[in-house]
């Protein structure tokens, strides 16, 4: 199952706190990209936060794939996780009436 995360940063978090973690979160976040399990990974161009693509059998396993994350672990970010499914709208085109 695909699962859309949408990055939040947690409140009262000091910008530099960021900077101690930056190169682990990297890291990191390579490696779950070389599993697969992350997908895709993007920052939105009107807000510096990431939105990544994971493929999981769940949202639950999303959420303890993206708790390793040291920003994740450190509480500087927190995700909204969106399960998502096939669009059926296609098979409106093959079916008669």
């Amino acid at each position: 199952m695909k699962i859309l995360a949408i990055e939040k940063e947690n409140d009262g978090i000091n910008k530099e706190e960021f900077k101690k973690y930056a190169d682990e979160e990297a890291i990191t976040v390579w490696k779950l990209y070389k599993a697969n399990k992350i997908r895709e990974i993007y920052f939105r161009d009107d807000e510096n936060s990431a939105v990544i693509m994971l493929e999981c059998k769940d949202a639950d396993e999303a959420g303890k794939i993206l708790s390793g994350l040291p920003f994740v672990r450190n509480k500087l970010i927190h995700f909204d996780l969106i399960p998502l499914k096939p669009y059926p709208g296609y098979e409106r085109l093959f079916t008669k009436n």
